[in-house]
């Protein structure tokens, strides 16, 4: 059996640098923790990566083009309330494979500049698929409402699904029930579009939504 190549230390540094941020956050977690983690020299880390800084934003990029992937919603048909569900579980599930970012997320754009610009960018990209989502469930006629509705829907939704990780971890820092965590994030940002769906879409929202949070 042929042996599996072995990870480069760049990689094995993001990885370490990504579960400890995940844990302990970014603030309290240093170079040289994630060095000793690695079982490695503090300067075998610097070789590859020159400050914490650095280890940041390569984690931020990896973030921005997963989530950037998944908020490419297909405008092959229009959406519907099944849709709506896979969807926001798998901008959750990138949301929280990144969670040290939404947790620190203010203080981290107040530090790196590169951060601040495309964060902006995520956000807006994340506004401009909540609406174009709620503008296809009104099309199909799964949905009443009009364009300021669905502005404000969007943008409220936006808020939520950036910050619910921020609130479930204030919540209970010592929470370890991550796919509930997901699971009600997903609830709650759909849930401000329910009181304006259609009956039968409405009668279909119930139903996901017990079988999504059991």
């Amino acid at each position: 059996m042929e042996k599996k190549p072995k990870r480069r230390t760049r990689e094995r540094i993001l990885e370490t640098a990504l579960r400890l941020f995940n844990e302990y956050g970014e603030p309290g977690v240093t170079t040289t923790a994630i060095a000793d983690e690695m079982n490695i020299s503090p300067g075998n880390l610097y070789y590859h990566y020159h400050s914490k800084d650095k280890i940041v934003e390569a984690l931020f990029i990896a973030f921005r083009e997963e989530i950037e992937r998944t908020l490419a919603a297909p405008e092959s048909r229009l959406a519907h309330v099944e849709d709506v569900w896979l969807f926001l579980h798998l901008v959750f599930e990138s949301i929280y494979k990144y969670r040290f970012l939404y947790r620190d997320i203010n203080d981290l754009v107040s530090r790196h500049r590169m951060l601040e610009t495309q964060f902006k960018r995520i956000l807006a990209h994340k506004k401009r698929t909540a609406a174009a989502i709620l503008e296809g469930l009104v099309r199909s006629g799964e949905m009443n409402a009009g364009p300021l509705d669905v502005e404000a829907l969007a943008v409220n939704m936006t808020v939520i699904a950036t910050y619910w990780l921020s609130y479930e971890f204030a919540r209970d820092p010592r929470a370890r029930e991550e796919s509930r965590a997901l699971a009600r994030g997903a609830f709650h940002v759909i849930s401000l579009a329910a009181p304006y769906l259609a009956p039968r879409a409405r009668a279909l929202f119930d139903e996901l939504a017990k079988r999504y949070l059991t």
